[in-house]
């Protein structure tokens, strides 16, 4: 079984990915800037920066991700995961809006919400022209996932529960 779950910062994406993961007994792939920055050596705002004008940059995590996920048996958490993996048991796009995540994202930093709130904004918009530009693909459209998660009004272990439901009923477990 193979489950993508997509979804923009603050979503609660890498812990949905997790817990879904280790409750079916999946691999879990969760390959971002982040750990593209560590391997560089680059601060991951830096590296975040330089992806807006180097497409290769975005070219290899997503080849990278596409990669880990071939030999199946995973879930796949990424911001173009129901894209990338069209051939996926299960696409996921988990939904917020841009008030809930930035405040989830300033608990989580410890900085102040309107900080938070107007980064996460400058970086949605980023990456949305980001993605359209590579690869034609519009992060504000959800239509590709087989499910859409409320994540406004589900914390991460209810929204992790919901897939891992929706999984078992494709496998018919």
């Amino acid at each position: 079984m193979i489950v993508a779950i997509s979804g923009k910062s603050g979503c609660g994406n890498t812990t949905v990915t997790r817990l879904v993961a280790d409750t079916l007994h999946l691999r879990r792939i969760n390959y971002t800037f982040k750990d593209i920055a560590a391997e560089r050596g680059v601060d991951f705002e830096e590296l975040h920066r330089r992806a807006a004008t180097d497409p290769e940059i975005d070219h290899y995590l997503d080849r990278r991700q596409v990669e880990l996920a071939s030999s199946g048996n995973c879930v796949l958490g990424s911001r173009l995961a129901i894209w990338l993996l069209e051939n996926a048991d299960l696409r996921v796009y988990i939904d917020a809006p841009l008030q809930v995540r930035g405040e989830r994202i300033a608990l989580r930093e410890g900085i102040p919400p309107e900080e938070a709130i107007a980064a996460t904004a400058e970086r949605d918009a980023e990456d949305r022209r980001r993605y359209i530009a590579l690869y034609g693909v519009d992060i504000d459209d959800s239509t590709e996932a087989d499910l859409v998660v409320d994540a406004a009004n589900n914390d991460q272990v209810q929204v992790a529960n919901i897939v891992v439901a929706a999984a078992r009923k494709v496998t018919g477990d």
